[in-house]
């Protein structure tokens, strides 16, 4: 698992806008969290654009940013993928698509005219997306005993737990999730309330008689 406790993403769709000697440019900004979803959002865009004589565009995914692709769709390579992969960067930004779409007005723009209208339309697109901070989170599995669930869920409230899915038969357990960048402190919190047990007696346990907590590998 990463160390990245969080990370700066895009919130919803934006667009951006550039033009030069007759080619028009159109910028897409995506938030994405996979390469389907990154290949649905291309697919879309081209559909939208037919008549597009090149759909380009970069990505970056995960957390840490360490998975990213960026395309030139035909153009000179690095004059349109590698410049809106920059811009991604140059927004510190991370599960992200940007794909520019260019409409040729009949003109060359040569190298530097191309790395400069890619690096503008991203950079426009980008300009007017809303961008928030998120946290990464750590998922957990609790398995537990009726005899204490009651003080248990008061606890996975108090600590403000984020509660995914409760199965409450034989065997009950709860999956819940809580930020990376405290989750040992958290569930050190939660295990010394549910237990009536003070934290230096917890302090890094996760198997007792009464619960038990196991982390969950996506």
């Amino acid at each position: 698992m990463s160390n990245v406790s969080s990370y700066r993403s895009v919130v919803g769709r934006s667009e951006g806008l550039y033009k030069d000697r007759g080619s028009k440019f159109i910028g897409y900004v995506f938030p994405v969290s996979s390469e389907d979803v990154v290949s649905t959002y291309l697919e879309m865009i081209a559909r939208e654009h037919p008549k597009a004589r090149h759909l380009c565009y970069a990505y970056r995914l995960n957390p840490a940013g360490d998975l990213f692709r960026s395309n030139d769709d035909g153009e000179p390579s690095g004059t349109a993928g590698k410049p809106i992969l920059n811009q991604i960067d140059a927004f510190t930004i991370t599960n992200v698509l940007v794909i520019v779409v260019r409409y040729f007005g009949g003109k060359l723009l040569g190298v530097s005219g191309l790395i400069q209208a890619y690096k503008l339309c991203a950079q426009s697109a980008l300009s007017h997306a809303t961008i928030q901070e998120h946290l990464v989170k750590s998922r957990y599995i609790l398995h537990f005993d009726y005899a204490i669930m009651g003080r248990l869920l008061d606890a996975l409230s108090k600590f403000e737990v984020a509660i995914i899915e409760r199965r409450l038969d034989a065997t009950p357990q709860i999956v819940f999730e809580v930020p990376l960048q405290s989750d040992q402190q958290r569930l050190d919190q939660i295990i010394a309330s549910t237990l009536s047990l003070p934290l230096d007696m917890v302090a890094g346990k996760r198997m007792f008689d009464q619960l038990s907590i196991e982390p969950l590998v996506p």
